[in-house]
């Protein structure tokens, strides 16, 4: 059987499972507090500024 411990004494599965663990209650709360029309908003502004900085990159040569 494997040793499931570090060095210094740590469960190694312990450790996986408190982090899948809170990994999951991090995502459910990102998730409930995003706005996903306002994030589709923000990305096409940012895509439409990449694209007028990019036009006036060429300009500007």
């Amino acid at each position: 059987m494997k040793n499931n411990k570090t060095t210094s004494g740590t469960n190694v599965q312990k450790v996986k499972n408190q982090n899948a663990q809170a990994g999951n209650q991090y995502a459910n709360e990102f998730a409930q507090e995003t706005d996903v029309n306002e994030v589709k908003r923000q990305n096409q502004q940012s895509e439409a500024n990449k694209n007028n900085a990019s036009k006036n990159n060429q300009q500007n040569r």
